[in-house]
């Protein structure tokens, strides 16, 4: 569960979630290629079905996220894909909120940064082999990451999410796992088929 409703979170972590995300996205539109937009908007579709989609876990669901891939594919861009993503997904199914919508992007835009800071510079020079377990890597860290952001932001709000925040993180684990697999495989096939896509990045060639 990546969708954190309104009503749960405290305020200083609402206002600490919109100030990282409106910070996040001025730097990636200051950033944004104009070649990079229709694969932004390519991607951000991709996110906000595939999220919609949802697998009952114990106590909680899954969905997928790919924030790991988003970050690998799309650098920068990733944040306000992300952004237009989850509104569009608040506005027409109600998953998430309004005012938590700040916290919501941040617990999945920052690992998806994280990942294009480490792992893109390597995935350049990586074999067809190496693009899989880069992509591996990138699309299981960056969920593991947003699970520990989600439940951070949760276990802050109140000691009383603390047991249900430590329950939510181990439903991550197996959503981990199985976004390794997903993200490696489709890393290694742009790599093969159409390595621009992974690559071009307007006048600062590899750059995020």
């Amino acid at each position: 569960m990546a969708h954190i409703p309104d009503g749960v979170l405290a305020t200083p972590i609402l206002i600490c979630g919109a100030v990282v995300t409106v910070t996040a996205v001025a730097i990636a539109l200051r950033r944004l290629q104009p070649d990079q937009i229709p694969q932004a908007a390519v991607m951000a579709s991709t996110f906000f079905v595939a999220s919609l989609i949802s697998v009952p876990v114990g106590v909680s669901s899954v969905h997928l996220i790919l924030n790991g891939l988003m970050g690998l594919v799309l650098g920068w861009a990733a944040v306000p894909a992300i952004l237009v993503a989850l509104l569009l997904q608040t506005i027409f199914f109600g998953y998430g909120g309004v005012l938590v919508l700040g916290v919501n992007v941040m617990n999945i835009a920052l690992p998806a940064i994280l990942c294009a800071l480490f792992f893109r510079g390597p995935l350049q020079r990586a074999s067809q082999r190496g693009a899989f377990v880069i992509g591996a890597l990138s699309g299981a860290l960056a969920v593991v990451m947003t699970g520990l952001l989600v439940c951070t932001a949760l276990a802050f709000s109140s000691n009383a999410f603390v047991p249900a925040a430590k329950v939510l993180f181990a439903t991550f684990v197996p959503l981990a796992l199985v976004e390794a697999m997903v993200t490696g495989a489709t890393v290694s096939f742009l790599k093969r088929v159409s390595p621009e896509l992974l690559f071009a990045r307007g006048p600062a060639h590899g750059s995020i």
